[in-house]
C-alpha cells in the first residue's frame, strides 16, 4: 500500500490524539514506514527529521540497537507477570537503578504506564498520606501556565485552557500560583512572594505542589530560574506541603542535568518519570518516593490506610528491559556531556531567528530550545503552516501554538541540527 492507500484506511477507523480529525481534509496523514536513527520514512521513500523526538520520547534514535537488542532478549524470556504478590528482575535492578540516580531520599518506587497516570499516582499518594497522619488537605496548587497531563486528576493540576477548560465541571479542587514570568531575579521574587502569601492564608488546605521543574512544556516552553524551585521546595517544607517534580518531559538530560531538580539542589517528596526513560521504545512511567511516605502506608491490613492503586502493566518486564537498556547508554557514552557541545550547536543557530521581525524571544534550556512568534492571533494557526512547511522540508515540527520549539533525540548530528533549523527559519522567515 502506498501513502495515500494507508492515509484513507486510517481516516476510515482512526481517531487521533490532540487532532481536529476535519483538519485532515486538507492536511494529509503521514503514513510512516519505518524509521532510523532521526529519520522516519513514509511508503514511498520521503524522509521527515524527527525535531521533536516524537512527543519528547526518543532520546537515543528510532530503532536504537542495543534498546532494541534489549527487548528482544526480555520477550522472549518473560514478557509479563502481574506485580501483585510477584516481582521480576528487571522491575527490580530498575527501581534500584532510579534509586541510585535521583536526588537524595527517593528510596521507593511506583510503577505506572504513563506521564498523566504517574501523577496521578503523586496526586493520589500526597493526598493519603495527610489523610493517615489525620489531616484533610483537600486541595492541590499548581503554577499558572501548567501542564501535567489529561487524565482528570492530571489535568485539574494543570492550567492550559485548551485542555482543561472543556472538564471543568469534573476537576479535582486546585488552585495556581504565578509562574515566574522570566528568569530573572525580580520575577522570581515576585512569583515566590505570591507563593508565600497562598501557602499562609491556605497552607493547612494543601496537600502538595507540583511543578515541571524549571521548564513548562505544553505552556509554550516557559522557562524559570532555578531559584524559584529551590525557595519552593523550603516555602514547602515550612509549611508540611509535599513537592511534587513532574519530571516527565525534563528527565533524562532534557535541561542539561540529568533531573532539572539537580539545577536546584533539591529533593522533592515524589519525584514522577516518564517520556524518555525507556528511550521511546515502550510505555512506562514512574513516580519515586521517599521512606516517610512509604512509612505511613505500611501497616497490618487496613483497607482504607492501604495504596489500592493499579495498572494491568505496571513493571512490565520488557518495558523496564528497555529503561535498563537507556540508562546503560547514560553510563557508558557520556551522553550529557556530548549534549553539551550540541546543545552550543543549536545555541549557535537560534541567534539568527532572533534578527526576525516577527520573532518575540528565542529561549533554551539544555537539548530544549524554542522561538515565540509575534503578532499573530490563535485563529491563524501559524503552528500548522510551520508544520506543513517543516513536512515539505523533511523536518517534523509540530509547534506548541505560536512557539516553534526543538527537542531532538540525542544522537542528532551537527549537520542534522543546522538542517532542522534552517527549515524551521525559512518558514517563520516566509510567514
Amino acid at each position: 500500500m502506498n501513502n495515500r492507500e494507508w492515509m484513507e484506511e486510517d481516516l476510515r477507523y482512526l481517531w487521533h490524539p490532540c487532532t481536529q480529525m476535519k483538519d485532515h481534509e486538507r492536511l494529509p496523514l503521514v503514513p510512516i514506514k519505518r524509521a532510523e536513527g532521526v529519520w522516519l520514512y513514509d511508503f514511498e521513500g520521503r524522509r521527515y527529521l524527527d525535531a521533536i523526538s516524537s512527543w519528547w520520547v526518543n532520546l537515543f534514535g528510532h530503532g536504537n540497537p542495543r534498546i532494541a537488542a534489549a527487548v528482544s532478549r526480555q520477550a522472549r524470556e518473560l514478557e509479563h507477570v502481574l506485580l501483585a504478590g510477584f516481582t521480576h528482575p528487571p522491575a527490580v535492578t530498575l527501581a534500584k537503578k532510579l534509586v541510585e540516580l535521583t536526588p537524595e531520599g527517593l528510596t521507593k518506587v511506583f510503577y505506572a504506564d504513563n506521564g498523566s497516570s504517574a501523577v496521578e499516582v503523586a496526586l493520589k499518594m500526597s493526598y493519603h498520606f495527610h489523610r493517615n497522619r489525620g489531616e484533610e488537605r483537600p486541595l492541590f496548587l499548581s503554577l499558572s501556565n501548567s501542564y501535567h497531563g489529561e487524565t482528570l486528576g492530571a489535568l485539574s493540576v494543570g492550567d492550559v485552557e485548551l485542555y482543561k477548560a472543556t472538564y471543568a465541571p469534573l476537576l479535582i479542587a486546585n488552585i495556581q500560583t504565578p509562574v515566574p514570568r522570566d528568569k530573572s531575579p525580580e520575577a522570581t521574587a515576585e512569583a515566590l512572594t505570591a507563593l508565600e502569601a497562598i501557602l499562609q492564608r491556605r497552607g493547612h488546605e494543601i496537600s502538595a505542589l507540583i511543578v515541571e521543574p524549571l521548564v513548562q512544556g505544553a505552556g509554550g516552553m516557559h522557562l524559570y530560574s532555578p531559584d524559584y524551585l529551590r525557595e519552593a521546595r523550603a516555602l514547602t517544607r515550612r509549611y508540611g506541603i509535599h513537592l511534587i517534580a513532574d519530571e516527565i518531559m525534563t528527565g533524562f538530560g532534557r535541561t542539561g542535568t540529568l533531573f532539572a531538580c539537580e539545577q536546584a539542589r533539591i529533593s522533592p517528596d515524589f519525584m514522577a518519570l516518564s517520556k524518555g526513560l525507556t528511550g521511546g521504545f515502550l510505555p512506562l512511567s514512574a513516580v519515586l518516593t521517599s521512606d516517610e511516605i512509604y512509612g505511613a502506608f505500611y501497616c497490618d491490613y487496613n483497607e482504607h490506610k492501604a495504596f489500592l492503586h493499579s495498572h494491568s502493566y505496571t513493571g512490565n518486564p520488557i518495558a523496564c528491559a528497555a529503561a535498563l537498556a537507556t540508562l546503560e547508554i547514560f553510563e557508558s557514552d557520556n551522553v550529557l556531556e556530548k549534549n553539551r557541545e550540541k546543545s552550543e550547536r543549536i545555541a549557535h543557530n537560534l541567534k539568527k531567528f532572533s534578527t526576525l521581525p516577527n520573532v518575540k524571544e528565542v529561549r533554551q534550556t539544555g537539548m530544549i530550545a524554542a522561538v515565540e512568534l509575534a503578532g499573530y492571533s490563535p485563529e491563524e494557526r501559524i503552528g500548522l503552516e510551520i508544520y506543513r512547511y517543516g513536512l515539505e522540508h523533511e523536518v517534523l515540527l509540530r509547534p506548541l501554538g505560536n512557539v516553534i520549539y526543538f527537542m531532538p533525540p540525542y544522537i542528532i548530528t551537527n549537520e542534522e541540527i543546522d538542517k532542522m533549523m534552517k527549515v524551521a527559519y525559512e518558514g517563520i522567515e516566509r510567514l
